[in-house]
């Protein structure tokens, strides 16, 4: 019989084939198998690890207007994207089925409900029967992220239960914006997915504020990337390489417990997963201190109201 308050976590440190779609798909699924085999029940990936963050707008001069390499570099990625709709993720669902263990992605999405021709920085949750339970797309690209990403909504602002966790997630600086947050706290979240590209700077401070806020375990996981993970078939790639730094990203995959302390530190500059096993009494050792939408909340002062439609600019009446 599976003890219930422990659950089994595999933390995904990898680097992707570089905005190659299927050569990443590949190195999910045996990082998956490999989280199976250490009894992992649940596995995280980075941000946008499918196929890849996209570092060629800091060296290629990304928001120049018109400018051929950034048209056929952004061209190239949307042409690695994931559409779910065409099943995109199906053989990764049918693992997460047959390992039985629920897995957090992060996807370059190109979604048939958007038109299918712009992509957005989405974390997609497949429960332990391989089912796809929910695609967060980011509400607020970053930064250069705005050259190629479109901003989401707040469809996958949702929680799930696993075992007796309570998890949801967000995507890289979506963490620094209180009220998603709080929207995931409302719905009662006590395991947090805080999904990154990579690098400690990003994962060093917030993992642990996020844990003593909401007094609930944190999860940050960060992908690698280093000019080696640069395809020899990747457009202008010696533009790339000339400006790329031998390190783009370095990992910086954590966990933080309830009571904002580390359980793991940051790990840098190490391909292949963490492990880890949780238990979830922590959860309401440290709850009795503070609760942030219980003991320790005034909704008839302040209330949060959360628009979780998808967004779409067509609708169609009668159907």
């Amino acid at each position: 019989m599976k003890n219930e308050h422990l659950l089994n976590v595999a933390l995904a440190q990898i680097a992707p084939v570089w905005l190659n779609k299927a050569e990443t798909i590949l190195k999910i699924e045996q990082s998956i198998s490999e989280a199976a085999q250490n009894k992992s029940e649940l596995i995280i990936f980075g941000e946008g690890l499918l196929p890849g963050y996209p570092f060629w707008l800091a060296l290629t001069d990304g928001a120049a207007w018109n400018k051929k390499v950034n048209k056929e570099l952004h061209a190239h990625y949307l042409r690695n994207a994931v559409c779910i709709e065409n099943g995109d993720l199906n053989s990764i669902c049918e693992l997460a089925k047959k390992h039985e263990i629920a897995v957090y992605l992060g996807i370059i999405e190109r979604p048939l409900d958007r038109g299918g021709h712009s992509v957005y920085a989405s974390l997609v949750y497949i429960n332990q029967k391989g089912e796809i339970k929910s695609v967060h797309r980011k509400l607020q690209p970053t930064y250069d992220e705005r050259l190629t990403w479109s901003p989401g909504d707040g469809n996958g602002l949702k929680v799930h239960s696993l075992k007796q966790f309570t998890v949801g997630g967000l995507n890289c600086w979506e963490n620094w914006m209180p009220l998603p947050r709080a929207s995931l706290y409302g719905q009662g979240e006590n395991l947090h997915i805080a999904v990154w590209p990579g690098s400690d700077h990003n994962t060093k401070d917030i993992t642990r504020f996020i844990a003593r806020e909401s007094r609930s375990y944190v999860i940050s996981v960060s992908s690698l990337m280093n000019i080696e993970n640069f395809p020899q078939d990747t457009p202008y790639l010696q533009q790339l390489l000339e400006k790329a730094p031998k390190t783009l990203a370095n990992g910086g995959s954590c966990i933080a417990g309830p009571d904002g302390e580390w359980i793991i530190e940051p790990v840098l500059h190490s391909e292949g997963n963490i492990y880890h096993t949780l238990n979830f009494n922590r959860v309401y050792e440290e709850r009795q201190n503070f609760d942030p939408v219980g003991h320790y909340s005034r909704p008839d002062v302040t209330k949060l109201i959360v628009n979780r439609e998808r967004q779409s600019t067509l609708g169609f009446e009668n159907e």
